[in-house]
């Protein structure tokens, strides 16, 4: 497979290069730090798969990505980006896959699969019909934001359609009776008002989610509700299930680990005030707290301790209280050797800890503080 590169950070290229190089039947064949020459040498069919970053310097590497599905249709194309917030615009151009930098190996492997196994099943004549590969494409951590490579971004048609959304999606597919999705959505409206917003919802919900092929996503019989996910990719159930999977941190895995880490962007539904979301939000914070945690301490075991400074600080970030989060990363600037930073944090927590709950440092906070002064 003909591979090339498109973006404007130096050691970007150079990774992606190594990582390339190990890969059996890859052959890259172009390496661009600019959007310039590009579309004349995938005209001229030269590549087969493109990495392109979607902002490379003053380039726009979505235009350019419609650029080059113009020239040529069969070409797989991978969005590579430390710009998360571009996902679902970028599946406008129907990329094979889109990837937040850094890129690990096992990450791009799955990639590499993947376009092959594309291609190899083109040239086979067994191709899946257009509905069998469209999925939805949902992020819950840190935002709420659904789409599909098919329609683009979900365009909600109001509030409460958005709401619904999101409530069935934290359900993961088990039905929820009509009168408890009343008492949680539209707790302060008489019974039989709610029962009209809440009919106007679903057929809102439906009709934002026909563009994208959908529409029977929501499920209703009986007086209950739910939402078929088999064909929807969710942010914060693929992570769940990650840790799940990740009983264990060791050496065959971590690559695994630390990419998994970075897909907790932010709580659930971080920018919606959903009361009924309450509880699950603060449950997954708890599931990323703990394995974030074993994540950290495992690097630590490694000597890899700027990586694992931070995971701790987003972890201290999460709940700045919280006492075994504050001595991981206390213990974590002192095992490296960076005292300014340890004793600034200290400061910091101890004067929090005073200033907000009219505490003191516990005896652990104090023994690291004697260990590492």
């Amino acid at each position: 497979m003909k591979v090339l590169i498109v973006d404007d950070e130096p050691a970007m290229r150079l990774a992606m290069k190594r990582l390339l190089s190990k890969m059996e039947g890859i052959e890259l064949v172009g390496s661009f730090d600019s959007a310039a020459g590009v579309l004349d040498f995938v005209s001229e069919g030269n590549a087969d798969l493109a990495f392109l970053d979607i902002r490379i310097a003053a380039d726009d590497g979505l235009a350019l990505a419609r650029s080059l599905r113009a020239v040529r249709a069969d070409l797989d194309i991978v969005f590579t980006t430390s710009h998360a917030d571009y996902a679902i615009e970028a599946y406008d151009v129907y990329p094979l896959d889109y990837m937040v930098k850094p890129i690990s190996r096992i990450r791009l492997e799955q990639t590499i699969a993947r376009a092959a196994g594309k291609r190899h099943a083109s040239a086979a004549g067994a191709g899946e019909s257009e509905s069998q590969v469209i999925r939805l494409m949902v992020r819950g951590l840190g935002c709420l934001e659904a789409g599909s490579k098919h329609a683009g971004a979900v365009k909600w048609m109001s509030k409460k359609s958005m709401e619904l959304f999101a409530y069935m999606l934290v359900h993961r597919g088990r039905s929820v009776p009509k009168a408890r999705i009343l008492e949680d959505i539209f707790p302060d409206m008489p019974l039989k008002n709610a029962e009209t917003y809440l009919h106007t919802a679903v057929y809102q919900l439906r009709k934002a989610l026909s563009p994208h092929g959908f529409k029977d996503m929501i499920v209703s019989a009986q007086e209950q509700y739910s939402m078929d996910l088999e064909q929807a990719e969710v942010d914060f159930i693929r992570f769940e299930q990650g840790v799940e999977r990740l009983t264990d941190i060791h050496a065959a895995n971590e690559a695994a680990a630390i990419e998994l880490e970075k897909q907790f962007a932010g709580g659930l539904f971080e920018n919606k005030s959903y009361p009924w979301a309450i509880a699950e939000r603060e449950r997954l914070a708890i599931v990323y707290d703990a394995f974030a945690k074993r994540l950290a301490g495992w690097l630590l075991t490694r000597e890899r301790y700027r990586e694992a400074v931070q995971i701790a600080r987003k972890i201290v970030s999460q709940n700045e209280f919280e006492e075994d989060s504050n001595l991981l990363l206390l213990h974590l600037y002192g095992a490296m050797g960076d005292r300014q930073s340890f004793h600034s944090h200290y400061a910091h927590y101890s004067r929090l800890l005073l200033q907000e709950l009219g505490l003191q440092p516990s005896e652990k906070a104090l023994q690291l503080c004697e260990r590492y002064a």
